[in-house]
């Protein structure tokens, strides 16, 4: 483990290098390009290279190459220190921001990341993250709910009950100085309701996958649970949104009707639809290529629909990945090709997105490490606590109990769309977000050490296989 933070501290020391050598190279070649140079001048190829990279196509690609390359540093060394590789890839995303590039090498953020190119970097990531959603709808199994459906309703539901009612508390405190002019109270309200109470169902899984939980009775129960609360918190994020974008309640009612129209079109239509083109499939030995192509339009059309509507499009992406057919080959072949590409490079886009308009510094003086605090407990201690203490109310013991509070108190990527879509619709402001961005990291990191600390965490490599004989 000391091992692992030194090597992640030198590579940390080292990417930083790195970024302020190039802050330096734009500082003396990229201020002054040919194309703005008076009428005979001279320059090297450095300064002809910065004119063609300011291009858009060419801007794009080198924050691509930043990014990935960033991410997957970050990512990596996460993973040595036993953290899921998703907390690596959020902080780089505020690393490459304001917050540290920004400040500590202004000159290199400004020639990568302008503000100009800021919206192509937005409709990427947005991309990104509805194929990521589609991905997150597929991996829920609905079938295995019906094993755990007693006590994962009643955890699932007191883990959102008990940190929205907390969120909703904080805004009485909050609002007046801290919510943007035009936001209503109750969007506000609602919103930092919905912010405390959602769980962060892929990172969940990892988390139980990497620590040896798959298939025990709170393995099962905990993504269980997170299933449940996935879907009912966006189905109330859902409803925060179009009450948001409507102006007025006539508004809000087509908003929603259009809604109940989409699912009952998506699961008594479309998903019915999608089952015999699979087994069609299946009995005739057809190639996938034109099933791919059915669902991706189903992806793609679900996604459409909503966002015409007034919600976002990753909740018809999410209900798309949950209408896919139930065989394992299909969503299988889906999953690998989908999403290697959309973890690996649309999701880090989103990140570093995120981390642009993530402004640590509005969270410095007193009075807002206060208010972060109380952010960070009341999370704490609506999404742990009342996990741990419905579990305990459901039959599991106190150490169980304990673990289900930790893991439903993930939240991880899945927060920070939810983030993103409040500051864009003027829910937050840019301070609420910064805050609750910094929550989102802090309550993830803390699943891991809190499940080795019950005896959850990973089995100690060299002593595993120490107990296995030669030759076994």
């Amino acid at each position: 483990m000391r091992a692992s933070l030194v090597g992640a501290s030198i590579a940390g020391v080292f990417v930083l290098g790195v970024i302020a050598l190039l802050n330096l190279g734009v500082g003396w070649f990229g201020t002054v390009t040919p194309r703005h140079a008076p009428s005979g001048a001279h320059f090297g190829p450095l300064a002809w290279l910065a004119e063609g990279v300011c291009q858009p196509i060419p801007q794009l690609l080198l924050q691509l190459v930043i990014i990935v390359l960033i991410a997957r540093i970050f990512g990596s060394l996460f993973e040595k220190i036993h953290q899921p590789p998703v907390i690596g890839e959020m902080l780089a995303g505020i690393v490459l921001g304001p917050t540290v590039v920004g400040a500590l090498f202004p000159a290199f953020s400004s020639f990568a990341f302008p503000k100009s190119s800021l919206g192509n970097l937005q409709m990427l990531s947005q991309v990104g993250i509805m194929l990521f959603m589609f991905v997150v709808g597929m991996e829920l199994n609905l079938g295995m709910l019906k094993h755990k459906a007693r006590a994962a309703i009643l955890i699932s539901q007191v883990s959102i009950a008990f940190p929205y009612f907390l969120g909703v508390a904080l805004s009485l405190l909050l609002y007046k100085e801290y919510a943007p002019p035009k936001a209503s109270f109750i969007a506000f309200a609602l919103f930092l309701g919905i912010s405390m109470s959602i769980t962060a169902f892929p990172v969940l899984a990892r988390i139980i996958k990497e620590n040896g939980l798959s298939g025990s009775n709170l393995g099962t129960t905990a993504i269980s649970c997170a299933a449940i609360d996935d879907v009912s918190a966006w189905c109330i994020l859902a409803f925060i949104v179009a009450l948001a974008k409507a102006h007025d309640s006539t508004g809000s009612l087509m908003t929603f009707g259009l809604s109940i129209a989409f699912l009952v079109l998506i699961f008594l239509v479309v998903k019915p639809a999608l089952e015999q083109i699979s087994n069609r499939a299946q009995i005739l030995g057809e190639p996938p290529k034109k099933l791919i192509v059915i669902c991706l339009l189903t992806l793609f059309t679900s996604a459409l629909y909503t966002e015409a509507i007034g919600i976002h499009g990753i909740f018809g992406a999410f209900v798309a990945g949950v209408a896919m057919p139930k065989s394992n080959a299909i969503r299988t072949f889906l999953q690998e090709r989908l999403e290697y590409f959309s973890t690996l490079i649309l999701v880090p886009i989103f990140f570093v997105f995120t981390g642009l308009r993530t402004q640590v510094g509005l969270v410095t003086d007193l009075a807002a490490v206060g208010v972060l605090l109380l952010i960070i407990g009341a999370a704490v201690l609506g999404k742990f606590g009342g996990g741990m203490l419905a579990a305990r109310y459901a039959g599991m013991s106190w150490r169980d109990s304990a673990a289900i509070g930790a893991l439903m108190n993930t939240r991880g990527l899945i927060e920070l769309i939810a983030l993103n879509i409040g500051l864009d619709l003027g829910i937050i402001s840019p301070k609420i977000f910064t805050m609750l961005v910094i929550m989102a990291l802090v309550t993830t990191c803390g699943a891991g050490p809190v499940l080795s600390r019950l005896g959850y965490g990973r089995i100690d490599e060299r002593a595993q296989a120490k107990a296995v004989p030669e030759g076994a």
